[in-house]
């Protein structure tokens, strides 16, 4: 099969279409064989060196939906053929509240979705929904599962609650403003670009600020009713974080997934427990999580933003699109 190989670290260009043996299934395994992939901000992480354990050559991709093209021994001959979405978290563990000691993330050290075809247990896969073409449900599953977590078990989003999502554009963001729309709340954004602001509203967004202007936080606020959110969903920390501290209601619920800015060095302390708030740390999810995902979003008919489709030998170009900053939902590869 063919297979796009990370082998020189550092240099997305080292990204070569390159032949490699086809996997074969073991026990309690399948064979997909791959309609389309999606990329992550994790793909570009590991090639700019900035996630553990990096181990050459990869072949990147996380996310991916296709048909089953072989089943091994263990496993119901029946599912070949079958049109399924694949779940990147693997062994999760035992308990709902955290991941266990062996869970990792497809796509290094396992091998990934950039390929023509992919290897995985049979318990990662799960029926795509019928209202998705293959490139959305491949666009679904990391970002999906990562919001879905984040909204619904953690931040236990209510219908009328305010909930701000900052960095609107990432695929994580895009969902989570998404599902807790779908969930009745009242989304509102923030952006570094005024354009996506604008763009955000087509994906049910009431409102947002410029995070690049002064006192950003007091527009927030005051869309909120002057009162500020109920609830903030974060991926970048450092600033994002502090203000979120200063501008999130009493008894408010933050929920944070990345820290893409850095650290919070000028955290408020004082106002988390004078504010009687709730920090919460945030990963993808469990396997329930992620058919909950799939269940809600067949029930709501969601559909991820994809924001361009590139071929599958052109997976370097749609890296260097999502390194520049510039998309606005999910980039997805085509397998031909």
């Amino acid at each position: 099969m063919k297979a796009i190989v990370y082998s020189e670290a550092g240099k997305v260009e080292s990204l070569k279409l390159t032949e490699v043996p086809d996997p074969q299934p073991a026990a309690g395994e399948v064979i997909v064989r791959l309609k389309a992939a999606a990329l992550n901000h994790r793909d570009l992480f590991i090639i700019q060196g900035l996630y553990p354990k990096i181990a050459l050559p990869a072949i990147l991709g996380s996310d991916g939906s296709g048909v089953v093209a072989a089943a091994g021994p263990e496993v119901e001959q029946s599912l070949v053929g079958r049109e399924v979405v694949i779940n990147p978290s693997l062994e999760w563990g035992d308990d709902e509240r955290f991941q266990g000691p062996n869970y990792r993330i497809l796509g290094m050290p396992d091998q990934g979705t950039l390929a023509e075809m992919i290897k995985v247990p049979v318990e990662n896969i799960n029926p795509k929904p019928a209202h998705l073409s293959f490139e959305e449900a491949a666009a679904l599953p990391l970002a999906g599962l990562t919001a879905y977590r984040a909204v619904v078990t953690r931040a236990q989003v209510k219908p009328g609650e305010m909930v701000l999502v900052t960095g609107i554009g990432g695929g994580v963001a895009t969902f989570a403003a998404q599902i807790a729309g779908r969930l009745g709340a009242r989304v509102y954004v923030t952006s570094g670009s005024d354009e996506k602001l604008g763009r955000a509203r087509e994906i049910g967004a009431l409102g947002g600020a410029n995070y690049k202007k002064p006192r950003w936080g007091n527009e927030i606020v005051s869309l909120c009713d002057g009162a500020g959110p109920d609830v903030v969903i974060d991926s970048a920390g450092g600033e994002s974080l502090e203000t979120a501290v200063k501008i999130i209601k009493p008894a408010g619920r933050i929920v944070f997934f990345g820290a893409t800015t850095g650290l919070a060095k000028n955290l408020d302390i004082f106002r988390c427990f004078f504010k009687q708030l709730t920090i919460m740390g945030s990963t993808m999810g469990s396997p329930r999580e992620f058919a909950a995902l799939l269940e809600f979003a067949d029930k709501q008919k969601l559909r991820p933003v994809i924001d361009q489709v590139y071929p599958l030998a052109d997976a370097a170009a749609a890296l260097q699109r999502m390194d520049e900053g510039g998309q606005l939902g999910k980039i997805v590869l085509r397998v031909e």
